[in-house]
């Protein structure tokens, strides 16, 4: 889930009685969004709770998690987990383009724009019709 979503929600839940803790990989996102409690972990996207398959992790931070909504002494709060992931690789290739993929990619974008385009145009006119 995208984390600007997930700490503005926690911000409304926290507005209204409702205590919570942001497990999340987007530090800077997390912590501009100013979530009163936040685990970073330094893992990709959609893992904030640990690698795959490794229950002793995702416990330690489930329970991290809970000790830091139990023990925060200060608004925007952030702890971070001690681990690494299992393979580091992953930093080297998180949103490399490839030379071969850049044309392809452009036209991906160009087209997304022409169809919002196009969009915009018909709602334009049928509000003209109205």
């Amino acid at each position: 889930m995208c984390h600007q979503t997930v700490s503005l929600v926690a911000r409304h839940l926290e507005a209204n009685g409702i205590p919570t803790v942001v497990l999340g990989s987007a530090r800077d996102i997390v912590e501009q969004c100013g979530v009163p409690r936040f685990l970073f972990t330094d893992f990709p996207l959609g893992n904030p709770c640990g690698a795959p398959g490794d229950v002793g992790m995702q416990r330690t931070i489930a329970g991290m998690a809970l000790d830091l909504l139990e023990c925060a002494a200060f608004p925007r709060t952030t702890l971070q987990t001690p681990f690494a992931w299992p393979n580091e690789a992953w930093r080297a290739g998180y949103m490399r383009i490839r030379p071969e993929d850049a044309a392809r990619m452009h036209e991906m974008g160009e087209e997304r724009r022409r169809e919002q385009s196009e969009q915009k145009a018909r709602a334009a006119a049928e509000r003209s019709r109205l």
